[in-house]
């Protein structure tokens, strides 16, 4: 979360801090995922932001009770995962309209007696949907009070 804080404190997109730091743009993804990064990896990174290469690589084996400004706090780690979903969220709907209205346009030009893009418009927009839920949390009994109950549940005592 780290990588990513810096990342964003900058105002780069990750295709950016790829360039800049000479990886793939697959690579910064993974990291701000959460994988673990090579230590080459690492340096090139401490390079760009200008930071010492151990604060990087400290960063998985942190304690969250002791972190210092540059560090993700457990709030912004948060906030970090829920704009990644959002983010996400919003790729899956682009991505829908995209093919839905190609395939409409397709489906009008080749074959207008027959909609059968409307089969793809109601399926994937379910999953568009159920998506949705999740992201907002417009679900209240599958939310964060909800988990946590199940773990507490699952353990047999409280978090």
């Amino acid at each position: 979360m780290l990588i990513q804080k810096l990342r964003l404190q900058r105002g780069w997109s990750q295709q950016q801090l790829a360039e800049l730091s000479g990886l793939s743009t697959r690579t910064i993804q993974r990291i701000e995922n959460g994988q673990t990064a090579s230590t080459e990896t690492l340096k090139a990174l401490a390079a760009v932001f200008e930071v010492d290469f151990t604060q990087l690589g400290q960063e998985s084996a942190m304690n969250p009770s002791t972190h210092s400004p540059a560090e993700a706090s457990p709030d912004e780690v948060l906030a970090l995962r829920h704009v990644r979903n959002l983010r996400g969220f919003y790729t899956h709907l682009l991505q829908y309209l995209l093919v839905v209205a190609g395939l409409a346009a397709v489906n009008l030009w080749l074959s207008p007696h027959y909609l059968w893009f409307l089969w793809v418009l109601f399926g994937w927009g379910v999953g568009i949907m159920s998506h949705a839920l999740s992201v907002f949390q417009l679900l209240p009994w599958l939310g964060a009070d909800w988990e946590r109950r199940q773990v507490e549940k699952r353990l047999g005592r409280r978090l």
